[in-house]
């Protein structure tokens, strides 16, 4: 008869992630969330107790319901409440010797627009993702951390894509964190983002309402699609300036969905230029060889109040310069 699995509860910190309770890590674990981890998204969380697993075997795992919060099943982007209890099933943690350990990257403190003792705002470049992973660049975030040994804390506020550009915040106090996290599920976070979109947009101002529900492939990526049984999504999209075939568009965000700017405007026939997930991807190829190597996709502006102070804050970046240069590459504006 086999053995009965054992199972271990342990406290997570901010920190590293736990050892597992066995060296090849078969064993239910029952991890306690504390204070200094509350407010992870469930999926990081994961992420950082289960090193050398796949995101695709981990959002697998939470799809299938072998994780459970508070023993019941929930979605990659829970956040965590102090004293929750994390349910994480039996999985070999241990990366192959050969892996490659995750490289960093190029320094993010030139980056960095505002600080103060609480919170950050850093204009992320294109093409770094928030979290890293084996074998890539770190992320934002471990990036950080590796920069900033000093802060105890330091947490992501929101996210954005990896080819998106833009202003991103982070936390470094708790009460900066939950403050923001308030704020932003209140509306009181204005975001707005710069976008091309493909094709002439016709019209003024528009306000779109159609909601979102996010689903996993079966190679273990996220996608978005427009459901009527997803989460109400709302954005506000006005035109800036027409090119022949293309429309920069100001985009602000209301609700703060994944990918939420990127389906509304391919649901309304104007996908953003260079989205490699929801836009043309014939047009895509073709813009590659005109210099378009990215998403058109740029979070220009953040304004809000201090979470701490109340002090009212406006923050901007401009485009980034590649994606000027292809801007004036195009022809002469229309209009």
């Amino acid at each position: 008869m086999q053995e009965a699995r054992k199972e271990a509860v342990i406290l997570a910190d901010a920190g590293a992630a736990a050892a597992p309770p066995t060296p090849q890590g078969w064993a239910v674990r029952r991890v306690v969330v504390t204070e200094e981890a509350a407010g992870q998204r469930l999926d990081n969380f994961l992420s950082r107790h289960l090193k050398g697993v796949p995101k695709s075997r981990i959002y697998q795992m939470l799809r299938t319901g072998q994780v459970r919060v508070g023993g019941r099943r929930a979605q990659p982007d829970l956040r965590l409440q102090p004293g929750d209890e994390v349910r994480i099933p039996p999985v070999r943690t241990a990366a192959p010797a050969s892996a490659e350990p995750p490289r960093p990257g190029r320094s993010l403190l030139p980056h960095v627009v505002y600080r103060d003792d609480a919170l950050l705002a850093l204009d992320k470049p294109a093409g770094q993702a928030v979290h890293g992973g084996s074998g890539v660049s770190l992320g934002v975030i471990e990036q950080l951390r590796l920069e900033l040994p000093q802060c105890r804390f330091l947490e992501l506020v929101h996210r954005l894509d990896k080819d998106t550009s833009g202003l991103l915040l982070v936390a470094l106090k708790r009460p900066a964190l939950t403050g923001l996290h308030r704020m932003l599920r209140e509306g009181g976070v204005r975001k707005t983002y710069l976008a091309l979109a493909v094709g002439r947009w016709r019209g003024g101002e528009r306000e779109v309402r159609l909601a979102l529900r996010k689903y996993v492939t079966a190679e273990g990526e996220r996608r978005v699609s427009v459901h009527a049984e997803g989460q109400t999504a709302q954005t506000l999209l006005r035109p800036l300036r027409h090119y022949p075939g293309f429309t920069l568009v100001e985009a602000r965000i209301v609700t703060g969905r994944t990918h939420q700017i990127r389906v509304h405007l391919a649901s309304l026939g104007h996908p953003i230029a260079g989205d490699d997930k929801y836009g043309d991807f014939d047009l895509n190829r073709q813009l590659r060889k005109q210099g378009l190597r990215r998403m058109f996709l740029h979070a220009a502006r953040l304004e809000f109040n201090h979470p701490l102070t109340g002090e009212s804050l406006s923050l901007a970046s401009p485009l980034p310069a590649e994606l000027e240069r292809f801007l004036t590459g195009l022809e002469r504006p229309d209009g």
